[in-house]
């Protein structure tokens, strides 16, 4: 029996198995399945393959770089700093430009600060005091200028004054200015230069023009018929966020550079393109919004002939770019072919598995088609007697009634004679208890035989 079994199994891992197919022909769900393999065939073909490059390997980790250099000059005469001309080195934070860079457009100037004790602003709610004793001596002015001295001062007959402060005195009083200090500051340029790697297929390139010409940048301008030609004007790229520049000059804010890389490598190095966009990035949306704008404070310091020291303090209001860079590279790869295409195969075998639920199940004649895909089975009990004959090599009876011409037909009968008697024996003896029953199978048999 082991021996047996070991055998037929051997033989069965050679043996190949096929499904049967049922034709249906209903012309509802062959119109359903034959519009699902078109949506998923055009799916496959159009967004998987033409839109979204399955067929090819990506690279996302862009390695990249920036350098920044803002050029222009501006002329101001203003009573705090009178006469005066801006150039690089005045207005651009910081002097080394990278992916962010500041340029000033507006201030607020205190001059000859020295540090020396004097009132606190009255814009500051902390330094409001009525005695003394709300000027505690040593304490800070939350959000303040200077550290408390123990004295409140009041101007005139005032019940309400300020607490005294040790701070660079006299303490920034003024308000932001109407006008931008350097409202031309619209036709300053920017230099931006950007390089770029993909280190999975080794490719790298820049956004300026291969050129030789070292006067390329000097006359060239950012535009539709220059894009290897990173010169930006500020005006134009504030304009392009859909933004006015005097007034984003007035109180600052944030412009974000966006150069993006999508690059086919399956094509020629020169389709490889960078693309920008131009967004503001400070809260503009509720108007006149405390969160909106950008500005902060620095000093240049100074010290007289008697050696104190003393400084001009700057609230600088300007606009901060900041330049992102994204990209992409593809190439064709067997693998993401492969699979993809066999994502397609799968979805086709999900269409034929929906219409043969409506096929069985949703439309009328269901049942009629469910009774023809699946097929029941069912085995046939054999009576005892035939079953012990069976095995001792006997010839079944449904077999001999197949092949009638296997033998004579007159040893035929007479072997069936002779054959059906020791079958009927043992089953009348065996089941003699059950006598309805074997008497019909006896006389089937009986029947048989003649």
């Amino acid at each position: 029996m082991g021996q047996a079994g070991c055998k037929g199994l051997s033989q069965a891992l050679f043996d190949y198995k096929t499904e049967k197919y049922v034709i249906a022909k209903n012309k509802k769900v062959g119109l359903l399945y034959r519009l699902l393999q078109v949506s998923i065939l055009t799916y496959l073909v159009v967004w998987v393959f033409l839109v979204k490059k399955g067929y090819q390997d990506t690279d996302t980790s862009l390695q990249s770089s920036i350098v920044t250099k803002v050029k222009g000059v501006t002329f101001t005469n203003t009573t705090e700093l009178g006469e005066r001309l801006w150039d690089v080195a005045d207005y651009v934070i910081p002097p080394q430009g990278e992916n962010v860079f500041f340029v000033i457009t507006n201030l607020i100037v205190t001059p000859n600060q020295r540090q020396e004790t004097c009132a606190e602003s009255e814009s500051i709610p902390d330094a409001w005091c009525y005695t003394d004793s709300d000027c505690p001596p040593g304490e800070p002015v939350v959000a303040g200028n200077g550290v408390k001295t123990g004295r409140c001062l009041r101007v005139g007959n005032m019940q309400r004054g300020t607490c005294e402060i040790f701070a660079w005195c006299p303490v920034e009083s003024k308000s932001r200015p109407v006008k931008p200090l350097l409202g031309k500051a619209e036709d300053f340029t920017v230099y931006i230069k950007n390089f770029i790697r993909f280190p999975k297929f080794n490719f790298s390139k820049t956004n300026v023009l291969d050129t030789k010409d070292k006067a390329f940048l000097k006359s060239c301008q950012f535009g539709p018929k220059n894009p290897y030609c990173p010169i930006f004007r500020l005006g134009s790229m504030v304009s392009w966020t859909g933004s006015d520049f005097q007034k984003i000059a007035q109180q600052g804010g944030v412009i974000g550079i966006q150069i993006e890389w999508d690059c086919d490598l399956d094509k020629a190095p020169s389709e490889c393109n960078p693309h920008y966009s131009f967004s503001r990035l400070d809260n503009t949306l509720s108007g006149n919004s405390i969160s909106s704008g950008y500005n902060f404070r620095f000093a240049r310091y100074y010290r007289d002939g008697a050696g104190v020291e003393f400084r001009t303090l700057m609230k600088a209001y300007g606009i901060r770019f900041d330049v992102m860079v994204n990209g992409k590279a593809g190439k064709f790869s067997i693998i993401p072919t492969i699979i993809n295409i066999g994502s397609g195969v799968a979805l086709m075998g999900a269409g034929a598995f929906f219409c043969d639920l409506v096929l069985i199940y949703l439309i009328k004649k269901s049942h009629f088609y469910r009774d023809k895909k699946y097929e029941e089975v069912r085995i046939l009990q054999v009576l005892p007697g035939l079953a012990e004959s069976s095995q001792q090599g006997g010839i079944p009876e449904a077999e001999e009634a197949e092949h009638p011409e296997a033998q004579p037909r007159g040893s035929s009968q007479k072997g069936n004679s002779c054959r059906y008697q020791q079958h009927l024996e043992p089953t009348r003896s065996s089941h003699l208890g059950n006598g309805k029953v074997h008497m019909e199978q006896l006389q089937n048999l009986r029947t048989a035989e003649a």
